[in-house]
């Protein structure tokens, strides 16, 4: 299934793509999508359902983030070879692990707002894991029947305030917006293999990043269990799980983002978002 988020920012309604591509109401079925409706019971529920039995949605609503009531945002830095190789860094021996603050989570459409003393705005495209069944200590071999489904991320950052500022990532990597989740979320059964995805960014039409998940020196398995050692996993939480190579700051010159550039990011088979960045007021 691939399952979205519709309406106006605040007030979204939960939906579902229909074979066709188009637009069917959830609402009858469930609340939203969130961590309550990502338990496999529920999941399995809805995939019973008859997707043309349920009410077409008119029109091109706004498409919001596709899972609400995000417990943890959590991501993994320099996860692929060819991104710890342009970084002038070793592979990690472990992976490494930060937080994106759950009010940074945007639209995939929406815009997303450089902030005032912003001077050093990168892109991320990252193929995101959502959480659907409760875990801790979870074995490797057994991590992926935790997974409720695979979404497109842009890991949107703010080099300066990562790198330069002192302190932790989260402040470069949690600025309002700084999350565009969706369009939609592809439950596990629909998405396939999580290490064989295709990813890519363009920046106004440029192809900036292109890679594939194989490239992940940890695997979407590994990152579950080795989370789950230390704290957790809950329903609805989320794992932005690293970018391969083609980021602004590993461009020479390095590149950033300026307001009026458009990020089109995508991953074959879970859709493609757009996001134009404004400066803030």
């Amino acid at each position: 299934m691939k399952l979205l988020r519709y309406g106006p920012n605040g007030a979204e309604k939960p939906g579902l793509l229909d074979a066709t591509g188009a637009l069917r109401d959830l609402s009858g079925e469930v609340d939203d999508i969130d961590g309550k409706t990502l338990h496999p019971q529920i999941l399995a529920r809805l995939q019973r359902i008859d997707p043309s039995s349920l009410p077409a949605v008119d029109g091109e609503p706004r498409i919001g983030a596709c899972v609400s009531g995000v417990g943890k945002f959590i991501a993994i830095g320099l996860n692929y070879h060819n991104h710890a190789k342009e970084a002038g860094m070793k592979s990690p021996a472990e992976p490494i692990v930060f937080s994106k603050y759950t009010s940074c989570i945007n639209g995939p459409y929406d815009d997303v707002v450089k902030p005032r003393t912003s001077t050093k705005m990168d892109w991320e495209v990252e193929l995101g894991v959502v959480i659907g069944a409760y875990g801790k200590y979870i074995e490797e071999k057994d991590a992926l029947s935790h997974v409720a489904g695979y979404c497109v991320i842009n890991d949107v950052s703010e080099r300066q305030f990562q790198i330069e500022r002192s302190g932790q990532w989260v402040k470069g990597k949690s600025c309002d917006t700084f999350g565009p989740m969706g369009p939609w979320l592809v439950t596990s059964d629909e998405a396939g293999d999580p290490q064989a995805m295709a990813t890519w960014l363009d920046v106004n039409g440029e192809r900036m990043q292109s890679g594939d998940t194989s490239d992940m020196i940890f695997s979407v398995a590994h990152i579950v269990s080795y989370l789950s050692e230390f704290m957790s996993l809950h329903p609805g939480d989320v794992i932005a799980t690293g970018t391969p190579s083609g980021v602004g700051m590993g461009m020479d010159p390095q590149r950033f983002l300026e307001p009026g550039d458009v990020m089109t990011v995508g991953i074959d088979g879970l859709g493609q978002q757009q996001s134009r960045v404004v400066a803030d007021a």
